[in-house]
């Protein structure tokens, strides 16, 4: 099976990366990927945010971009989903190519732009997807807003009653000054009109916040204490960086947002960082370089109720899921904890 999968990534790889990320979506879409299942055990199921995971690895924002293929990958062994980012039009993103794949790196560097077919198109879908572990919406913004802040409340007014949890996304790199809404008044006055709409749902479900890696001291602060306040249910640390510190692939100067290997030391930084601003208060969910099941324990040590993957399975295909899984399970199981929420945040120091 192994074999079968590595011949598979070989082939997408001779062809350019947005292509052969379509082709892989039609193929889960189609049913001609083997879907494991999520991998559980007492020691892996999470409770996150009033949500019951199977297992705290999930799917990050940005691989099913407009719900294509929700049923399959809710039973590929991931405990939980994201997609999107979706806004409250259709819009087609930024010119190709677009995407960028630095496999001296570990990385992937992309300049989308939010590229999604809108909220009622998305919303659709999903309401007529199966699914076995809760799936969530990353909300976005349109580029040519006239108010932006209002859009993700729009976003989630329209998809809220078809998902589980729903994710204010301000740290993506590739909508000009979308990050300036990060801004302390900015994203008090943008979360209140989230919650606003969350609490009007027939079925409010949690809000978590995705942040950048890319915040200085100050800046992090900021969000802490917002977040805070603002009575949303957890954080997403991190999206992807500004930064190509040390990067050696050709495509290094390519604009964008990078993902990948050269992004976990960073974003597990600030999510150390974060869950020693709160306190324990919100939970947290690890995002940034995981590849393996240690690096998922460090972020979980760090202070990550859970952990999301998204780079890595380019590189490593879909089965990297169950190993990482699996690998927790024994790694929890050796260092004598019962379950993942008694490990959280037991290595933090080492990241401060």
């Amino acid at each position: 099976m192994r074999l079968v999968e590595h011949a598979g990534l070989a082939a997408l790889h001779l062809l350019d990366p947005e292509t052969a990320h379509g082709l892989s979506l039609r193929a889960l879409s189609w049913g001609l990927v083997p879907l494991p299942g999520a991998v559980t055990t007492p020691r892996l199921r999470t409770r996150l945010a009033g949500l019951n995971l199977p297992n705290p690895v999930g799917l990050a924002a940005g691989y099913d971009k407009n719900a294509e293929a929700v049923g399959p990958l809710t039973r590929a062994g991931f405990g939980f989903v994201e997609i999107g980012a979706a806004t409250p039009l259709p819009q087609p993103g930024n010119p190709r190519p677009r995407l960028f794949r630095l496999p001296e790196d570990r990385a992937v560097i992309n300049r989308f732009g939010f590229n999604n077919d809108g909220a009622a198109a998305i919303a659709a879908r999903l309401a007529r997807a199966g699914r076995r572990v809760p799936v969530g919406i990353n909300l976005g913004a349109n580029k040519a807003s006239a108010d932006r802040a209002a859009d993700f409340a729009r976003v989630l007014a329209t998809a809220g009653p078809h998902v589980d949890f729903a994710t204010v996304n301000v740290s993506s790199p590739n909508t000009e000054r979308l990050r300036d809404l990060q801004g302390k008044a900015a994203l008090a006055a943008l979360l209140a009109g989230v919650i606003a709409t969350r609490d009007a749902l027939a079925r409010p479900v949690p809000v978590f916040l995705k942040i950048a890696p890319d915040l200085t001291e100050a800046e992090l602060e900021d969000v802490a204490e917002v977040a805070s306040a603002s009575g949303i249910d957890g954080v997403i640390a991190t999206n992807t960086t500004l930064s190509r510190e040390g990067l050696k692939s050709r495509h290094r100067a390519e604009a964008g947002g990078l993902s990948g290997t050269p992004l976990f030391a960073r974003s597990t930084r600030v999510l150390a960082r974060l869950s020693l601003l709160t306190d324990g208060r919100l939970p947290l969910i690890g995002v940034g370089g995981i590849a393996s099941a240690d690096d998922a324990w460090e972020k979980i040590r760090a202070g990550a109720s859970a952990v999301q993957l998204y780079t890595a399975m380019v590189y490593r295909g879909l089965s990297l899921v169950t190993d990482i899984a699996r690998g927790l399970d024994a790694r929890l199981a050796r260092e004598g904890f019962a379950n993942v929420a008694e490990a959280v945040g037991s290595g933090r120091e080492e990241w401060l």
